[in-house]
């Protein structure tokens, strides 16, 4: 008999940003959203961030009645559409909070100090070091591995390391590096969790089915969450080509989740000029062509 999943045991994606490049605030964008990319997930008890564009800002908005919210957020890469929303991320600053923050950094350079200077002191009217929560920042690598037990006790490790210890409701996080975008590269995450797997690449160009090493990354996950910002006709368009943008079209998602047998398909970082009427055209003509792949739409939740 199968167990009943309890709350402690679901795995929750909400999409809060799904919007590549820059926000859009306009009527004919609500469907799918204006937000640049941010994903909400719940692991049981924990809460983890998949980077920090625009979408950020309405999670846990009142600051005043989060009692010791503590939060693990992922930076993808430093390009503004996936940290922009942070400074206005209200649970950042309330002196009960924890918030653990990890992300790739340029030139393995502290990446304390380029959201210091890209972000808070210069840009921003409170310096890094004012803000009230607890807020730890950490540079992480594909060579990396973080597990955030049920406590919300967090231990990184270098992922040579053959003998980590594990408990059953452990939550895993490892990250591919892609080698292009389209210079410093960006960590696609892996999180596994009560014997589910996400993977969440954004800012991915998978051109081709030559990319072994992130076949098998993904291979058998449950979820795909894929950069999907161009047709092909704006990739290819011989005026203004998007080869080498370091983005993805939505055939070229489709063959990734094909090629790693992912269960489902998420298209996520949409054009920001791609509006609902084009997106729900792409959305029909796609799902009715392919089984499980879905748009996603901002503040769409679901359970894997």
């Amino acid at each position: 008999m199968k167990e009943i999943a309890t709350q402690e045991d679901k795995f929750i994606i909400k999409f809060k940003g799904t919007r590549g490049s820059y926000p859009k605030a306009q009527a004919d964008f609500l469907k799918y959203g204006g937000n640049t990319s941010c994903i909400e997930l719940k692991c049981g008890k924990q809460s983890i961030i998949l980077d920090a564009g625009t979408g950020i800002i309405n999670i846990n908005q009142d600051k005043n009645t989060q009692n010791q919210y503590q939060t693990t957020i992922l930076i993808s890469h430093i390009h503004q559409d996936h940290i922009q929303g942070l400074p206005f991320f209200k649970p950042l600053y309330n002196s009960s909070n924890t918030i653990n923050l990890f992300g790739l950094n340029p030139n393995e350079s502290s990446l304390k100090e380029t959201l210091k200077n890209i972000l808070f002191d210069k840009v921003f009217p409170l310096a890094i070091d004012e803000i009230n929560s607890t807020f730890n920042i950490e540079n992480f690598s594909d060579k990396d591995t973080i597990i955030i037990n049920q406590n919300g006790n967090i231990r990184k490790y270098v992922s040579s390391n053959d003998n980590i210890p594990l408990n059953k409701d452990d939550i895993i996080i490892t990250a591919y590096k892609t080698p292009m975008h389209p210079k410093n590269g960006c960590l696609c995450f892996k999180i596994k969790f009560n014997e589910k797997t996400l993977v969440y690449a954004t800012d991915k160009e998978s051109k081709n089915s030559s990319d072994h090493d992130f076949i098998n990354f993904t291979k058998n996950c449950d979820c795909l969450i894929h950069d999907a910002q161009y047709t092909n006709d704006d990739y290819l368009n011989p005026k203004n080509p998007k080869l080498g943008f370091g983005h993805s079209t939505f055939e070229m998602a489709i063959d990734i989740a094909h090629l790693t047998n992912a269960k489902k398909l998420f298209f996520f970082h949409y054009d920001p000029e791609y509006n609902d009427i084009k997106l729900s055209q792409l959305e029909k003509e796609l799902t009715q062509k392919y089984n499980n792949v879905f748009f996603a739409k901002e503040n769409y939740e679901f359970e894997i």
